[in-house]
């Protein structure tokens, strides 16, 4: 048995799926630097010891996921394959570890992006970008519910249950979809869902704090995301396609993470070098 390391940096939000049952989509580095995606994981029934973090290192039996067409789409060998956390990324240096794995290809051309992910000798799925700007965060009511069918569908396959016998709940739904307006290097705008479990649980955070106030959550998740991140911070964003709108949405991507270390101070001019 081979085992692949891999250094999770996404995480998307739960869905629940009829087939697979509560699923999260994840996705990282090898060592060399190129993306790699693990699905399915029914993260939430896994062990407390197999239950990663964004940017620690994982070992686990990975194989080519055939039935999805995308490059870089592998799944475990096993429904009950073993994970095992070696290493965890800090932020000390300012991301220096995680930034010398994570930002070795960067994009800056969103149609160059949408061409490779459109041609089908290349199909790329997972990207890094940098947004020459971020004009905007939107905010827009969704249902509040997980659809009827897929929950009596899990109830009937019994997979509510976890291994102890005790219930399984399903992660609860966002009634809000959460976006950035960005432009690229060549002044192309775009509005982009983002899907990263972070922007969820701050916004069930941000709620709680608020006592169920809405607005007030809501508001505080676009403070985080549009005065911080797209503000202050030197911003770059995980894109990620669905297998279903690959090839035939105009703009495959989604935002599945932010990366988003403190924006660098400009080197000082060597008074030297001015002579030259």
């Amino acid at each position: 048995m081979a085992l692949t390391k891999v250094l999770i940096t996404v995480k998307t939000y739960p869905a629940i799926s009829g087939k697979y049952d509560e699923l999260v989509c994840t996705a990282g580095f090898r060592e060399d630097g190129t993306w790699i995606r693990i699905y399915p994981v029914s993260f939430r029934k896994k062990s407390y010891s197999e239950q990663y973090r964004k940017y620690d290192w994982i070992e686990l039996d990975l194989v080519k996921n055939h039935k999805d067409f995308r490059p870089e789409s592998f799944r475990p060998h096993a429904h009950d394959s073993e994970i095992t956390i070696i290493d965890h990324l800090d932020t000390s240096k300012n991301w220096a570890a995680r930034k010398a794995i994570a930002l070795g290809k960067i994009y800056c051309n969103l149609t160059e992006l949408i061409s490779e992910a459109h041609d089908k000798a290349i199909r790329t799925s997972l990207a890094v970008f940098k947004p020459a700007l971020v004009k905007d965060f939107k905010i827009e009511a969704v249902s509040r519910e997980w659809k009827k069918a897929k929950l009596e569908k899990l109830q009937q396959m019994n997979l509510f249950q976890t291994a102890d016998d005790g219930k399984f709940e399903v992660v609860r739904k966002l009634p809000y979809k959460f976006s950035y307006v960005i432009v690229d290097n060549q002044g192309k705008e775009s509005t982009m869902m983002i899907e990263d479990w972070e922007i969820g649980q701050l916004y069930w955070n941000c709620l709680a704090r608020h006592e169920g106030n809405e607005a007030k959550a809501c508001t505080d998740v676009k403070t985080k995301y549009l005065d911080d991140f797209a503000r202050t911070k030197d911003l770059h964003l995980f894109l990620g396609t669905s297998q279903q709108h690959h090839h035939v949405s105009n703009n495959p991507f989604m935002i599945i993470g932010t990366f988003h270390p403190k924006m660098e101070a400009p080197k000082p001019i060597d008074p030297q070098m001015k002579l030259f």
